[in-house]
């Protein structure tokens, strides 16, 4: 059910707020709130993943048997001395809200422009309820990936074979905020996960290499659990018969494989984790795990010490032309429709909206037309009013008006 009844989501608000408020160290991030009809009633589900910093406590009573309680079968009990003080020595101190920012002249234009986007009313403690900031109030490593520009990229790799010899591509998708490189790598797997197209005597069968929903979540996940106090970043590769995608640190400390694999949500970042969920990268704590497993099994990751890799084998079974994403696009090319508006300009506006930060570079390759032709057909959807540039050609989004929705 959606969360977008008035009144669920006032006491959707007012949970949030109470668990803000009172628990320490934060939990945001750490919680979901949805609500599910149950016996014919509304109620509200809260979903709790596990931390990194344990014991969570009540603020006003301390960490203390008060204030820390555990889980015994249906009951809730104080937490013992001894419990308490083994979970604080194991706590895991350095995460990236610890971690001060290498640069602290950073700016946000890119991430305000896309809470914006998801109608976020900003005020000037927007960096703040984000938790930008370290404890002597200077910039730190989640702001730092947030930032509009910093020194973390990404790589999408394409080889031309099986193994690693034949590079084809080495695409770098960074240096910005870790949003805008993740709605980039997203997009440019869109066109790499093309579409097969198999026609039998009664029917034709179109379906992608791998799964998208799969893909898409794997991609997102390898973002939002890397291990970013190494400063290493996810790698994204593509052979001729897979799709790898290759995160840094391993299980965290006190997750198990059946943990893992049962769809239990310990965020390792769970500052980015929030910013993510924000934007609708990610719809509920351990949605994304529970995707994945539900279209492939178990065997398609490998867990190491320090990384976890997922590899997607690509689908070469069918036979025929591959019709690739572009089917038709051409197609239909000058000849005018709702109003003037070419097939290939609706491509556009759907490419802007599932990626505001699109370059025209990419938008040629994805459609197979010159730069040339794209700025054209950008001038005359300005022109028309159905999008618009918010913000800088570097640092910028394209907005689709809201009068454009009949593209759909």
């Amino acid at each position: 059910m959606p969360n977008s009844h008035p009144e669920m989501s006032v006491h959707i608000l007012k949970i949030s707020d109470r668990i803000k408020d009172n628990i320490s160290p934060s939990a945001l991030g750490l919680f979901d709130s949805v609500t599910e009809e149950i016996e014919g009633k509304q109620v509200i589900k809260v979903l709790v993943s596990s931390g990194l910093e344990k014991p969570y406590y009540i603020k006003r009573n301390g960490m203390s048997p008060s204030g820390c309680y555990k889980r015994v079968g249906t009951s809730t009990l104080p937490m013992p001395t001894a419990m308490i003080d083994a979970l604080y020595s194991r706590r895991i101190h350095t995460t990236l809200r610890n971690i001060k920012s290498p640069r602290q002249d950073l700016e946000f234009a890119q991430l305000m422009i896309y809470y914006q986007q998801k109608r976020f009313e900003l005020n000037d403690q927007f960096l703040k309820s984000l938790e930008l900031y370290t404890e002597d109030g200077k910039f730190n490593y989640v702001g730092y990936l947030l930032a509009d520009e910093n020194a973390v990229s990404m790589k999408v790799a394409k080889y031309a074979g099986t193994d690693k010899v034949d590079l084809l591509e080495n695409d770098e998708y960074g240096y910005c905020s870790i949003i805008q490189a993740t709605y980039s790598i997203l997009q440019r797997f869109q066109v790499e996960n093309t579409t097969k197209a198999r026609i039998t005597s009664t029917v034709r069968e179109e379906k992608n290499l791998v799964d998208p929903v799969a893909l898409r979540e794997a991609i997102i996940n390898a973002v939002v659990h890397n291990d970013f106090t190494r400063e290493i970043p996810p790698v994204f590769e593509i052979f001729s018969n897979r799709i790898e995608i290759t995160s840094y640190g391993g299980l965290i400390l006190g997750q198990t494989k059946e943990d893992f694999f049962s769809c239990r949500s310990v965020p390792r970042n769970r500052e980015l984790m929030r910013v993510f969920k924000d934007l609708g990268l990610v719809e509920q704590l351990g949605s994304g795990m529970s995707r994945i497993l539900k279209a492939y099994n178990r065997s398609i990751f490998k867990i190491s010490d320090n990384f976890i890799q997922v590899v997607f084998p690509i689908d070469n079974t069918n036979e025929g032309i591959n019709e690739g994403i572009n089917e038709g696009i051409n197609e239909g090319i000058n000849e005018g429709i709702n109003e003037g508006i070419s097939q290939r300009e609706i491509e556009i506006v759907k490419q802007i909206k599932l990626n505001p930060s699109i370059t025209m570079n990419e938008i040629s390759h994805h459609l197979g037309v010159s730069i040339a032709t794209v700025e054209r057909d950008f001038d005359g959807l300005k022109k028309k009013k159905i999008i618009e540039r918010r913000g800088s050609f570097k640092n910028g989004v394209w907005i689709v008006q809201d009068q454009s929705s009949k593209l759909d």
